[in-house]
């Protein structure tokens, strides 16, 4: 991924971090002070989503910037 960005003269970055996936990814933001999160998507059902919730979801409510939710092709 890095390489593609790279390539079109785009700046990131990959971390490692430990803990909850939602509330780490949105401390991350705020420590960084990253200017867009682009983070994929499952696609999971409905019920799924209901009983684990949805961290994308979750990150575009919540994160201290831009988030693009990127969908697998179907």
């Amino acid at each position: 991924v890095k390489d593609i960005c790279k390539d079109h003269g785009i700046s990131a970055e990959t971390i490692t971090e430990a803990g909850d996936p939602k509330e780490t990814i949105c401390e991350a933001v705020e420590k960084l002070k990253i200017e867009l999160l682009v983070m994929g998507s499952h696609s999971r059902a409905a019920l799924q989503r209901a009983f684990l919730g949805s961290v994308s979801n979750y990150c575009v409510h919540n994160a201290k910037c831009q988030v693009l939710v990127v969908k697998k092709k179907a």
